[in-house]
């Protein structure tokens, strides 16, 4: 992304095993709490207790993104871009090396974005990644080396699969943004000329949803399923929209649901990117100033700001707690709301 740093690919070796980082914090003591909360409106008081803190749960990471919580190990996955990895934290052990590569199994060394950036687990409990570096959406199998599910649009290579979320009939929603391509838009192995929205169906088949998005990034759907949310992570028009679905699934009209713009010309951290609903169908939105946390109306209720560009964040643990990818550091933060309930 635009705030990114510069790194250098590690070497493309798959690793799973109890690496541990220098930088992580110790896993018996107490987490230490960073940034702040920001209250707006009344209503947020009810979806972050008032002594609420963010909690400090590892560090020492280049670029941390798609955490997703594996119900079966009780720990929390997530990805760490620039060197290929994914990372894994579990209270009373910090964190370890879960895998490597994870998004560029390629033998030519490369500069950019290669690793996995979402992640998440199908209905048999299986990993999904959004790999950068491969250019596909991959399942990790049971050896762990990588199935491919979708990598082509009408015979094009995708961008670099982005961010995703599964609809409770099995099909995954993915956005296809530019970000692990080494030279974004204008990078000569760019095939297709659109940043899309897509569907993966069950069954295999892609279909472009929506291109009117220009850095399509985070990707959600209210707990009804008839409201699609995707961040538009462009510093010219930061926003996230609001797309209808129809009943077969595809999109219909969208409108803007909120505008990130100031907190962009302020020179806050970030742009919008991840994003997850809770089972109100309240939006915490990574953005510009840490998670912003949006009613079903769009106000801005309140913003849970580490201090850096929060890439993502999703739920775990019991379901009330949220974990936050914010740059080189790994967060939580207890709520007295959930995620929502499964279909």
């Amino acid at each position: 992304m635009f705030h990114r740093r510069k790194w250098l690919l590690a070497a493309a070796c798959i690793v799973v095993g109890s690496w541990t980082s220098s930088a992580t914090l110790a896993a018996d003591k107490t987490y230490p709490s960073f940034g702040k909360i920001e209250r707006l409106d009344p209503r947020f008081d009810k979806l972050i207790p008032k002594d609420a803190l963010l909690e400090k749960l590892g560090e020492g990471f280049d670029w941390s993104e798609g955490p997703v919580w594996d119900k079966q190990k009780e720990c929390l996955l997530f990805s760490d871009i620039p060197p290929n990895k994914v990372m894994r934290w579990k209270d009373g052990e910090g964190v370890t090396l879960f895998l490597q590569p994870a998004g560029y199994t390629g033998s030519k060394p490369r500069a950019g974005e290669p690793g996995s950036n979402g992640l998440l687990f199908d209905s048999e409990g299986r990993l999904v990644l959004l790999q950068h570096g491969d250019r596909r959406i991959a399942r990790l199998k049971a050896d762990k080396t990588f199935e491919t599910l979708a990598d082509r649009y009408e015979g094009k290579r995708f961008n670099s699969p982005n961010d995703a979320t599964f609809k409770s009939n099995g099909d995954l929603y993915f956005t296809d943004p530019p970000y692990g391509l080494e030279g974004l838009n204008k990078d000569p192995a760019k095939e297709i000329p659109f940043n899309g929205v897509y569907r993966l169906a069950k069954d295999g088949k892609v279909t472009l949803l929506t291109k009117e998005m220009t850095f399509p990034n985070g990707i959600a759907f209210s707990p009804d399923e008839k409201t699609l949310y995707v961040a538009q992570s462009d510093p010219a028009q930061p926003i996230w929209r609001a797309f209808e679905v129809k009943v077969d699934g595809t999109l219909g009209a969208s409108r803007v649901f909120a505008d990130n713009s100031a907190a962009v010309k302020a020179g806050k951290k970030g742009l919008p990117d991840g994003l997850k609903v809770d089972k109100d169908g309240n939006v915490f939105a990574t953005g510009a100033g840490g998670v912003l946390v949006f009613a079903t109306d769009g106000t801005h209720l309140g913003t849970i700001d580490s201090g850096e560009a929060t890439a993502n964040c999703n739920w775990g643990e019991d379901g009330s707690t949220l974990f936050l990818a914010c740059d080189m550091y790994l967060g939580r933060v207890k709520t007295t709301t959930k995620a929502p309930a499964k279909k």
